[in-house]
């Protein structure tokens, strides 16, 4: 059975901030550190780009997504745990397509199915991947049988 929850209006346009640190003097352990702060501090996004900078040496492009209620706190992260010596950041507007949840029952167990709609449509749908994994472990299947078990019942409606 699939339930349908109403449509969430949360994620349409929203004002952030892109901000950005070239690093090529940071232990590549740190990284993953820094990455975890600055989600836990309300970074939307966090993501690392291969680069080379002066010299030819290579290099990563840190580069995060704010709100501007959390830019002098990812500021400070940014300074305080990573090598760099100065950042960039500029607004920018994200536009998001409206979420919705459905909760998807399958022999194993329940799957929430995460659904993109742009103008009425539904254009993307993608089961929560961490639900189907505990379900594959727990009932001792393999990932993609759930996964396909998802997308059956889906087509289903």
């Amino acid at each position: 059975m699939v339930s349908k929850n109403p449509p969430n209006h949360e994620h349409i346009d929203d004002q952030m901030f892109k901000m950005e640190v070239n690093l090529d003097d940071m232990s590549g352990e740190w990284l993953g550190y820094v990455m975890d702060l600055l989600f836990e501090a309300g970074a939307n996004d966090v993501y690392y780009t291969p680069i080379y900078m002066k010299k030819n040496r290579p290099g990563v492009l840190l580069q995060l997504l704010c709100s501007n209620s959390n830019l002098n706190r990812l500021k400070e992260i940014l300074f305080n745990e990573t090598t760099t010596l100065g950042l960039r950041y500029y607004p920018l507007t994200v536009h998001r397509v409206e979420r919705r949840f459905r909760r998807v029952e399958i022999e194993w167990g329940t799957v929430t199915v995460k659904e993109g709609i742009y103008e009425g449509q539904v254009i993307q749908s993608a089961p929560e991947y961490e639900e189907c994994k505990e379900i594959a472990i727990a009932n001792k299947v393999p990932l993609k049988k759930v996964y396909e078990k998802v997308w059956i019942k889906l087509n289903e409606i």
